[in-house]
């Protein structure tokens, strides 16, 4: 187990060049503490600084404690620097996302002031097969059905094809007692990751038998090869659509009407009404973000509405969306403004979105 550890660190920093910085983002919890015993030992032996950064989010009474003992742990393996990185975890997006918004903004600090090459995050195999359950529940798209990515930037996630059982075997073969976050422990008002880890996984696996977690880890990677896929073809045809239109302005549908020449900007209805729905509605969704939309708050009948705008189209009023993100067809184009100020209105029709 304390090998497998080692061997995916040494893998998935292959590419750092001898004399560089690799921060491990450590919790004092089983996955991060093996991971860090693991950069311990290959970053020497690979020329490269190994450091870590534990991030006390404040949330539960003695973090501080908690996050000191982390710190003294890694010491105690040898990694230099390490530091502990306070945060306001309050924020937008409830108690976890905030979290997870202050922890990530940590770490990149961090990265940023020491010179890192990569940060290394502890996320298993099991961490992957909860978030694929979540992204599930929540009907979201394949981006988010793909789970988190190996590498994203500096972030790496040697450990995303290891299950947590060899973690917890690592630090014990090691002899380092990690500390076990009690908002891990199942029951009504535990947080919705921890449920599904401690009543949702467990059932899975006793009804449908061993291999779950694993199997969703391999739809997770499934997934991210067809929207990394989708994604390019979603960019191309932005690409198309945003072409200046023809000279002769050109229009078709009941739209004809309008002005001959269209104006400057905007996507080409036509361009888009050709091309396969998904990837279509693809497109509109990077459109929307691109005009401003917060990704979280977009949802699936915001962009059916744009779609309709395309396909559909009949006359129907803007589209309004989220982040004062107003969708409207003119001239055969579609265009996605920032709303009007405040006070002056905005104009609705049937393909109003709230």
């Amino acid at each position: 187990m304390v090998a497998a550890v080692r061997r995916a660190v040494r893998a998935a920093t292959a590419d750092v060049p001898a004399g560089a910085t690799v921060l491990v983002a450590c919790s004092g919890g089983p996955d991060s503490l093996a991971l860090a015993a693991g950069a311990a030992f290959v970053g020497p032996r690979a020329g490269w600084r190994a450091g870590a950064v534990v991030v006390d989010h404040g949330l539960q009474q003695g973090s501080a404690d908690v996050a000191a003992a982390a710190a003294a742990a890694c010491q105690g393996l040898g990694l230099d620097p390490v530091e502990v990185a306070a945060v306001d975890a309050r924020g937008p997006g409830g108690p976890e996302g905030a979290a997870r918004a202050a922890r990530y903004a940590a770490l990149a600090d961090a990265a940023r002031r020491h010179g890192a090459a990569a940060v290394l995050l502890g996320h298993t195999r099991d961490d992957q097969a909860e978030s694929v359950l979540l992204a599930l529940a929540r009907g979201s798209g394949p981006r988010s059905a793909a789970g988190m990515a190996a590498r994203r930037g500096a972030l790496r996630r040697p450990l995303l094809d290891l299950p947590r059982a060899t973690t917890l075997a690592a630090c014990d073969a090691l002899g380092l007692v990690p500390w076990h976050d009690p908002t891990n422990a199942p029951g009504p008002a535990a947080p919705l990751r921890s449920r599904v880890r401690g009543e949702v996984l467990p059932l899975l696996e006793e009804v449908l038998g061993p291999g779950v977690a694993a199997a969703l880890a391999r739809g997770a990677d499934l997934a991210r090869e067809q929207a990394d896929a989708l994604d390019a073809l979603a960019a191309d045809l932005l690409v198309a659509a945003a072409a200046p239109a023809a000279p002769d302005g050109a229009s078709s549908g009941p739209d004809a009407t309008a002005p001959a020449t269209a104006p400057t900007g905007g996507l080409d209805a036509d361009v888009l009404a050709a091309a396969h729905a998904g990837v279509r509605r693809a497109a509109l969704r990077v459109a929307a973000l691109g005009a401003g939309c917060p990704a979280g708050a977009l949802t699936r009948a915001h962009v059916l509405a744009l779609d309709d705008l395309v396909v559909a189209w009949h006359g129907q009023g803007p589209v309004a969306l989220p982040g004062r993100v107003v969708a409207a067809r003119r001239c055969g184009r579609l265009f996605l403004d920032p709303s009007p100020p405040s006070g002056t209105g905005v104009p609705t029709g049937r393909g109003v979105v709230g």
